[in-house]
């Protein structure tokens, strides 16, 4: 399989995202070579640790680049708090972190968030590199410098931009991820064709079946357009001050419900944005945006690949009501004076942001997804 190299272009913080196969073995090297050799400290939770640490050890040995620590956390959500922050930063600099030294993030979404706004803010600011082992941050949390912890108000509210060093994305970690983080993954890889590539969605259509086989050509490619896409919005938007909010389709609704369930196992954050952008799209329908009938397109190809559509989905009985879900959706970062913000469709490819909602017609829509939750 061949290794593609796509650039972040980001002028003096510009970077490169290198997608391919067996790239852990080969970290050390390919980390010298592109950022030089410096001291790292790893940063990833007791599940990668068991199944990569090992094999990243080892490649650091073989540059002969110092591993001055490695720190382990819990895995989950709940992982980005702001105890585990503090410990961490307190290890990061208790093993004499330098500031030219490295902070690598090996694991998934929450390793990347947690790791890289930690590298933020020790020392006001080291280097720090993406190793992202799961799909999720293979295609989405590992590029575009977001980094982060989630508090009680809501996701993702406590954080800086600070972009990565480089990001290595190594499908082979892919081998042994549970089906059910292969699945939420794909949320955020799908999410890229419906916000602006139809002919991409399409071809993610024909190929769920490849996809769910796990076939490496089929993987590598959905990898590749999906950091494709963020990569060019991100360089038109390094900061989300327009375009890249497009980057949060379904996560208007999908961070509600995740604060909502506790930021836990019981709702995958891609679960949680597949849910959001059925919901994005049938309120696009309910507003006159988009053709009737878009909507059901989308839940079902959402539910053909073993994603939830609706509120009822989530395990556990209880549901929101409207109030709660109001209340939760009105912490989202792209609120601008009180007013919500959505990511909304005229088509399967053509997202747009919408900030001209008025407040009754987002209570009515809830008020159904209730009711048909």
């Amino acid at each position: 399989m061949s290794e593609t190299t796509v650039r972040i272009d980001l002028g003096a913080r510009s970077y490169d995202v290198l997608v391919g196969h067996g790239l852990l073995e080969r970290a050390g090297a390919l980390i010298e070579v592109r950022v030089g050799k410096r001291a790292v400290a790893i940063v990833t939770d007791t599940t990668v640790a068991a199944a990569q640490l090992p094999q990243l050890e080892a490649a650091l040995a073989a540059s002969r680049i110092r591993n001055r620590a490695v720190i382990t956390v819990a895995p989950g959500e709940a992982s980005k708090s702001l105890p585990v922050l503090a410990r961490v930063c307190d290890e990061l600099l208790g093993s004499g972190l330098e500031r030219g030294d490295l902070v690598i993030a090996l694991g998934g979404g929450v390793i990347g968030d947690l790791a890289g706004f930690a590298a933020a803010i020790v020392r006001r600011g080291v280097g720090f590199v993406q190793i992202p082992t799961s799909l999720l941050a293979q295609v989405d949390s590992s590029v575009g410098g977001k980094t982060g912890i989630n508090a009680a108000a809501g996701k993702n509210l406590l954080g800086a931009f600070h972009q990565p060093s480089l990001v290595l994305a190594d499908i082979k970690t892919l081998e042994t991820l549970p089906d059910r983080q292969l699945r939420a993954g794909y949320g955020e890889v799908v999410k890229y064709g419906l916000l602006g590539d139809a002919e991409f969605f399409h071809w993610l259509d024909d190929n769920r079946e490849r996809f769910a086989r796990r076939d490496l050509d089929v993987l590598h490619r959905a990898v590749v357009r999906s950091v494709e896409m963020k990569a060019e919005i991100v360089s038109r938007d390094e900061r989300e001050a327009g375009d890249r909010a497009l980057l949060n389709l379904g996560h208007t609704f999908g961070h509600a419900l995740e604060a909502w369930a506790g930021y836990s196992d019981r709702l995958l954050h891609g679960e949680a944005v597949a849910i959001g952008m059925a919901q994005a799209f049938r309120f696009s329908e309910h507003l006159g945006r988009a053709p009737p009938q878009t909507a059901a397109r989308v839940a079902a190809h959402l539910k053909s690949v073993g994603l939830p559509t609706r509120i009822a989905d989530i395990p556990g009985g209880e549901m929101p009501s409207r109030d709660e879900l109001l209340a939760l959706m009105a912490q989202d970062k792209k609120v601008r004076d009180g007013q919500l913000t959505f990511i909304l469709t005229r088509a399967i490819g053509a997202a747009e942001i919408a900030r001209d909602v008025p407040q009754d017609v987002v209570s009515e829509f809830l008020d159904t997804e209730v009711v048909s939750a």
